[in-house]
């Protein structure tokens, strides 16, 4: 099968998307490897201009938009990463920008896109609302769409942290990767199986919100009614055709983990390594403890993808009190 997006595009992203973002760092945190039983490293998208690695995408697509394309301003929906990016890159390239956000979203991720010059519209109770309303009344009227995950050139944008993650640790033996509607594990899994095939590169999504995983793994597109995680980075209730494509035929495996277990990995995080990581950013380090008998002996690099918590969460999670 031919996929939308192979290795070479993820190379012809690296230099515009490296022009405008520094490399983010990845940081072995011996803390853990006692406790996990194996070595594992942290991908600091966290350390991004806007807290979050989605904005390698939105650099990689509004930086390859002609003038005209721009001038006719961008539009997205998102629960906070995704408006982010196009915000800051419609910012750094100079088009105007339209995100729609469900009610009642993250509200220091509404404001970072307000302060970044984008207009905020607030519809829907949930991610797949807002897109629907997005798509259905927002889009006829004009303006470049641009979908969170089903577009070559994001996740194309998106894959070069996997190749700053080769250039620090040239063999990893697994990459989990929080997944959303997956543009990041599709990018990353690309760079991954062409460079170095034998790494497992595995997906972790909540318990309740699996639609991904239960799509992945059954072959068919899964629809659930409710998505209803605090980790609003992963809270989708459906798939996307061509990230989901992109997974059956490249990532090993996708695995659940429970709410309660992104809080304790959230609350681990800042303990350790004094980073705040919201929801879906916890859900690397979640996945390698509940795992971590599976992963015993390896060279385990976790994606931190987000550190942009709603701090009404952050009692919660500081009661979890982390790791037992």
């Amino acid at each position: 099968m031919t996929l939308p997006v192979q290795y070479d595009d993820v190379l012809a992203a690296l230099p515009p998307v490296h022009e405008v973002l520094a490399p983010t760092p990845l940081y072995e945190w011996p803390a853990w490897r006692r406790r996990l039983g194996f070595r594992f490293f942290l991908k600091h998208e966290n350390h991004q201009p806007v807290g979050a690695f989605k904005v390698r995408g939105g650099v990689r697509f509004v930086g390859a938009m002609t003038p005209q394309q721009r001038a006719a301003g961008i539009l997205g929906c998102s629960t906070g990463n995704h408006g982010q990016s196009l915000a800051f890159a419609a910012r750094h390239f100079g088009a105007d920008c339209t995100i729609v956000v469900p009610l009642g979203n993250n509200p220091e991720k509404n404001q970072a896109i307000r302060d970044l010059g984008a207009n905020l519209v607030e519809a829907g109770c949930d991610f797949d609302e807002a897109r629907q309303h997005l798509e259905e009344q927002l889009a006829p009227q004009g303006g470049c769409y641009i979908h969170s995950a089903n577009e070559p050139l994001l996740i194309a944008g998106v894959g070069t942290m996997a190749c700053e993650i080769l250039e620090r640790l040239p063999e990893p033996d697994v990459v989990l990767v929080p997944v959303g509607l997956g543009s990041g594990i599709c990018g990353i899994s690309i760079v991954l199986k062409a460079l170095r095939p034998q790494t497992q590169v595995i997906g972790v999504q909540s318990e309740n919100a699996d639609a991904v995983a239960a799509s992945w793994s059954s072959g068919k597109e899964q629809v659930r009614p409710t998505a209803n995680t605090w980790a609003e980075g992963i809270a989708t209730r459906s798939s996307a055709e061509m990230t989901l494509t992109i997974m059956r035929e490249l990532v090993d495996d996708i695995v659940l983990v429970s709410d309660e277990e992104l809080r304790r990995a959230s609350c681990e995080i800042l303990k350790c390594t004094h980073n705040l990581a919201e929801g879906a950013g916890a859900a690397a380090l979640a996945a390698a403890y509940r795992y971590r008998r599976r992963f015993a002996g390896r060279k385990v690099v976790g994606v931190l993808s987000g550190g942009d918590l709603n701090l009404a969460e952050l009692p919660s999670i500081l009661a979890s009190g982390g790791f037992e």
